[in-house]
């Protein structure tokens, strides 16, 4: 049998409003150092190339090692921090990560910089998991919903802020300025975690779940690996396929072992309650789309509008504003209406700015055109986000928040690594295919290379070719065609979604009697 430790002090209802208050605060600022250290380096990447000497392949290996690292350690590190507790768990994470950025900002060789941004992904995978659990475990029922979205804002848009904030520091200073803002959200998150966040941990007389962590590891490392290189390799590669065997195998292993354990590191037979897995779909299928749009929105903004990359940052201000705070405003609404009803309403708004995208989108039609469709986008996955990451923690008893809230994150990094593959390969099929037909008058060996991107197109382009204009605007419009079809695809995930939640939604929790 698992037991909380029972720590009255630390009981949610005898903790003082203005240190609950502190406390979602520093936990806060410790998820932002996280989030923005996952999108942060994407937008230094020619400058990080040319100060290591680095190919393409191997800089975006220092930017993808983070996330892996993240994805395939949140469920175990969660589950120790239940266990160590968590205070000295997000204490000996920030620990990790602070001095992983250090190392990161001062790396001399690309070996340097590709351990420090692993040790990254270890402090990182002990840090995320455990800002919501302790939201959980200090929040009382009545407020830990306003809380979570409080959290999930940061989560869904501090990605977008910390992207903004990293592009300010490359363009004042340089890419090694990068790491100082995740450094002093740590030092800050610290000093917090120290004075306000009380520990909490569970007691257990079983043994800690190392079979089935390493099976978790194992399914998440070759699946996010299928995720991040199928649309690069090819998914009949051999290395595609190998991580792919990896992934299956590990999914069924650690399926297999955990029916059989007694105090197993995630019970799968939970995912036959209604709120667990309505809440995992949907956070799968939004972070995904969001993800994609990002793939989308930013070569739209630099090669079709030429835009920098401060001002295309600057740009998903808007989208990132709204949807944090309508995940402030979800708590609320679902407690009118229902988790159920809110998620709904989240997923069709989202939809409908998928589609406003994909049909008024255009090469002339600048920003305004794209406006209108990121707006509702923003107000769509704030609505979602809340309600569906609620249901998720509401699912597992407090003792198991760690795991409950590691399952959270799985669930948003693996939704993004797929959102990105799928809306990535369907705008580059679209791309391709569009570009096959304007190529008419383009020498072969531009040709193709144009296929390759739009980027090595408008890089043609430039050189001042008879055919340069021509071409440019070839690549323009087929990327705005490959746009439209990656957009529709999302339409059609945001459908199939809205469908599963109004049928299989969390129940709305029955009203308290008078007595």
């Amino acid at each position: 049998m698992i037991t909380p430790v029972q720590i009255p002090a630390h009981d949610p209802t005898v903790i003082d409003p203005r240190r609950r208050r502190t406390i979602l605060i520093g936990v806060c600022i410790a998820l932002m150092a996280v989030i923005a250290s996952v999108s942060g380096l994407n937008v230094a990447q020619p400058q990080v190339a040319v100060a290591f000497d680095a190919s393409q392949g191997e800089v975006l290996w220092m930017i993808n090692i983070y996330t892996v690292t993240l994805a395939a350690l949140l469920l175990p590190l969660g589950a120790v921090g239940d266990r160590w507790g968590r205070k000295p768990v997000l204490l000996a994470g920030l620990a990790v990560f602070g001095i992983a950025s250090a190392a990161a900002g001062l790396a001399p060789t690309t070996e340097v910089m590709f351990a420090a941004r692993f040790l990254s992904g270890v402090g990182a995978a002990m840090i995320m998991p455990v800002t919501l659990s302790v939201i959980t475990a200090t929040f009382p029922d009545d407020d830990r919903s306003k809380a979570i979205g409080v959290w999930t804002a940061v989560a869904g848009g501090g990605g977008i802020l910390g992207m903004y904030l990293s592009a300010v520091l490359v363009d004042v200073a340089s890419w090694r300025w990068l790491f100082v803002l995740p450094i002093a959200l740590v030092v800050v998150a610290a000093v917090i975690a120290l004075r306000a966040i009380p520990n909490s941990r569970e007691r257990t007389a079983h043994r800690f779940d190392l079979i089935g962590s390493l099976a978790s590891l194992l399914a998440l490392v070759g699946l996010v690996l299928v995720l991040h290189d199928g649309p690069e390799r090819g998914w009949t590669a051999p290395a595609t396929l190998l991580s792919l065997l990896a992934g299956a195998a590990g999914v069924v292993g650690f399926a297999a072992w955990e029916l059989r354990q007694r105090a197993p590191l995630l019970d799968v037979r939970l995912f036959r309650k209604r709120g667990l897995a309505s809440g995992s779909v949907s956070l799968l299928a939004v972070f995904g789309v969001q993800a994609g749009i990002f793939v989308v929105l930013f070569p739209y903004f630099q090669a079709v509008l030429g835009w920098s990359g401060l001002r295309s940052t600057l740009a998903l201000m808007p989208m990132a504003g709204l949807m944090m705070i309508a995940s402030g405003i979800a708590p609320r609404l679902a407690a009118r209406i229902g988790a159920r009803s809110t998620m709904a309403t989240g997923t069709f708004i989202g939809g409908a700015g998928l589609a406003l995208m994909a049909t008024f989108v255009s090469v002339d039609g600048g920003y305004r055109s794209v406006l209108p469709g990121m707006v509702a986008m923003g107000l769509g996955m704030g609505l979602s986000m809340t309600p569906s990451t609620e249901a998720i923690t509401a699912s597992l008893p407090r003792e198991r928040q760690g795991v409950a809230s590691a399952l959270n994150d799985v669930t948003r990094e693996l939704g993004t690594a797929l959102g990105v593959a799928l809306l990535g390969a369907v705008l580059t099929a679209g791309y391709g295919n569009a570009l096959d037909t304007r190529l008419d008058d383009v020498p072969a060996a531009a040709a193709d290379t144009a296929r390759e991107g739009i980027a090595g197109a408008l890089a043609i382009a430039d050189e001042g070719h008879p055919y340069s204009e021509a071409l440019a605007r070839a690549a323009q419009e087929s990327f705005v065609h490959g746009w439209r079809q990656a957009m529709w695809a999302g339409v059609i995930v945001m459908g199939a979604l809205l469908v599963y939640v109004l049928f299989r939604g969390p129940q709305r929790k029955a009203a308290p009697s008078p007595e």
